[in-house]
């Protein structure tokens, strides 16, 4: 028997059902990480406010999937991958660029690959980035704002990845082009 529930708007806590609306109402479905996160209408809402201003940083488009694909891939998030894939290629990114994000190597342009390397030091030292990896972050042309911009992505997608791996979030079946597994 399932620990968590898959709520629908219907079934949902109270506090969490105008959430899952405009969830359901921006996909045209219900992603079930959100129906499964709707067991707890905080950690939804805090997740969708972390990601509503993740969206709203300096960082462009690709920038942020950036960030997001590397601690999706980091955290072995099997949704968010195949979702963040999907995004991927709406907004154009190149399969050189997907498939190397998806792979966790390194990638093709150099200041995106900046940005990935600075994602993962945050990941790996937990914020207390070495001097050394903060500078070659600023370097390849971000700024300091860009630093913390990164930090708030990584908050974001830490709690999204957590929950979809303890919830045991199944791969709905629009993103089932975008499949992925981590590497062995």
């Amino acid at each position: 028997m399932p620990v968590f529930t898959a709520h629908t708007a219907e079934t949902a806590p109270a506090t969490a059902r105008r959430a899952i609306e405009g969830v359901q109402g921006r996909f045209g479905w219900l992603p079930t990480p959100v129906a499964l996160m709707a067991d707890s209408p905080q950690l939804l809402s805090g997740f969708l406010t972390a990601s509503a201003g993740f969206e709203q940083t300096d960082l462009a488009p690709l920038e942020r999937e950036v960030v997001i694909l590397t601690v999706s891939t980091t955290n072995e998030c099997h949704f968010c991958v195949a979702l963040h894939t999907g995004k991927l290629t709406q907004i154009g990114a190149t399969t050189e660029l997907i498939t190397a994000l998806r792979a966790g190597s390194a990638l093709p342009e150099p200041r995106l690959e900046a940005l990935r390397r600075f994602t993962l030091a945050v990941l790996k030292h937990r914020g207390a980035v070495p001097d050394n990896e903060l500078h070659d972050f600023l370097t390849a042309g971000y700024q300091p704002r860009h630093a913390l911009d990164v930090v708030l992505g990584v908050g974001a997608y830490t709690m999204s990845t957590f929950a979809n791996r303890l919830t045991r979030a199944p791969l709905d079946p629009p993103l089932s082009a975008h499949a992925w597994t981590p590497a062995a």
